[in-house]
């Protein structure tokens, strides 16, 4: 197969900043190059550009999506970035809420979404956490929702799980499915997932008391990066807690945020 031509790059990434906000630096040309070649191999077809045919003919909105889940979909494990839960769980010991509505806005295959499930489930039985909790995973990947709910993952995941933690919340494989392991029912069951574009205006889901959206922005230009998080911000509460990658920098909006760390923050309040 041909390599990615500098002009059929900039099409597909073109298309991916007006369908959902994904910016590419040309310099991720390798990157989206190596995500999408076996795919076009997959399917038979002689190159790029006529990848680039099928996506845009609106003949296919299936395969778009493929193409959005193939450039989107990064690295996760199970309570990535400990600081943020350590910080959640000290806001909900001290404020003691008898409800709680957290949203896991970029929650990819799930692993985010569980682990604010496992210590939220962990409070309660302590009797310390609220008694009424729920959590909402979304993403713009169907193909990592789908997976997400499923919630079986290899246990390399669940480096940071105390083994504690792991019996009480998960089943561990057996032959064929050793390395494997699924959260309990009585953990998923508290945990919905759905597909939203962080792109287009937000309807249907919150208010939120906690939202994640951590790891995502950097997929954005600054513009889009402004927008997505004021959307965001429009569905937490005020007071209400905001969690965004340490490594992600200073929040890009115009809504009033306290910073309480490292891509921590409050809304509401000008530090």
């Amino acid at each position: 197969m041909n390599p990615l031509r500098d002009d059929t790059y900039r099409q597909i990434t073109g298309l991916m900043h007006e369908v959902c906000g994904l910016s590419f630096a040309d310099s991720k040309k390798p990157l989206v190059s190596s995500r999408l070649s076996p795919r076009i191999q997959r399917l038979g077809m002689g190159g790029f550009e006529d990848y680039l045919a099928l996506i845009t003919s609106g003949q296919d909105q299936g395969e778009l999506q493929v193409a959005i889940d193939l450039l989107t979909t990064n690295e996760t494990y199970f309570f990535r970035e400990p600081a943020h839960f350590d910080l959640l769980q000290q806001e909900l010991l001290a404020t003691r809420p008898t409800s709680l509505s957290v949203w896991s806005a970029a929650s990819s295959f799930g692993d985010e979404a569980y682990s604010v499930a496992m210590l939220l489930a962990d409070l309660q039985l302590r009797t310390q956490g609220p008694a009424q909790w729920s959590v909402l995973g979304t993403d713009i990947s169907d193909r990592v929702l789908r997976s997400a709910a499923q919630a079986i993952f290899p246990q390399e995941r669940l480096r940071q799980v105390s083994d504690e933690r792991l019996r009480r919340h998960c089943l561990r494989g057996e032959g064929e499915s050793e390395g494997l392991v699924q959260i309990k029912e009585s953990l998923r069951r508290r945990v919905h997932f759905g597909q939203v574009n962080l792109f287009h205006p937000i309807e249907g889901i919150g208010p939120f008391d906690v939202v994640f959206l951590r790891n995502v922005l950097i997929y954005f230009d600054p513009p889009t990066k402004t927008a997505v998080v004021d959307r965001v911000l429009k569905l937490l509460r005020p007071g209400g807690l905001f969690f965004i990658g340490t490594a992600e920098g200073r929040v890009p909006c115009e809504t009033p945020l306290q910073v309480l760390g490292p891509g921590a923050f409050r809304k509401g309040a000008v530090s």
